[in-house]
């Protein structure tokens, strides 16, 4: 029996630097907490941006707190429905990805990279990569079962700081493949 964890759903949403919310939402400008999310210090906020790719325009919710790079995180389905090549990266490395424009209240950015398919990823405190067994940067296998079906997905990322908490991250084509709820139990397998 592997080590247990909570897998959830992470639906496209948006980073952004200082200097980008600055410009989209006026100098000094401070996101409005709507609510924590299970990271630490990591919440969903009030604000939300237009997103505008080739094809068509996306409503995204901003993720606070500010990063240093502004990074818009889709699925393969979104990155298709918006015109861009899907690119799979781990957060923050945003280098060689396509860009956009995002429109906010108080001005517009055009972004020239930043528009990735985030990596799947299993974020661990150090004690708990240590119980699981795991490395930061280590590469496991996750085993998910639904009523639908039972899923291993392959390449999952360990992320192991001590500002992060256990909590396994997939995008939603990866969620909606194996039919999961927005969270569900899952389990490092070997």
């Amino acid at each position: 029996m592997g080590y247990k964890l909570i897998a959830r759903s992470s639906n496209k949403h948006i980073h952004l630097s200082q200097e980008d919310l600055d410009t989209l939402f006026g100098k000094g400008y401070e996101l409005t907490k709507k609510k924590d999310l299970v990271q630490p210090g990591q919440f969903a906020s009030e604000e939300k941006v237009q997103v505008v790719g080739p094809k068509c325009t996306f409503t995204l919710r901003v993720l606070g707190p500010v990063r240093p790079h502004t990074q818009v995180e889709l699925s393969m389905t979104d990155c298709r429905q918006f015109g861009v090549p899907a690119m799979i990266r781990e957060s923050g490395n945003v280098e060689g990805t396509p860009g956009c424009k995002i429109i906010g209240p108080a001005g517009e950015v055009d972004l020239d990279c930043g528009v990735m398919v985030a990596k799947r990823h299993a974020h661990f405190y150090p004690d708990q990569a240590k119980e699981a067994g795991v490395e930061d940067g280590q590469l496991i296998k996750l085993k998910i079962v639904t009523d639908q079906r039972t899923t291993i997905f392959d390449d999952v990322v360990v992320r192991s700081k001590p500002y992060y908490t256990a909590e396994v991250h997939l995008d939603t084509d990866e969620a909606n493949a194996c039919g999961m709820p927005s969270e569900i139990e899952c389990e490092i397998v070997d």
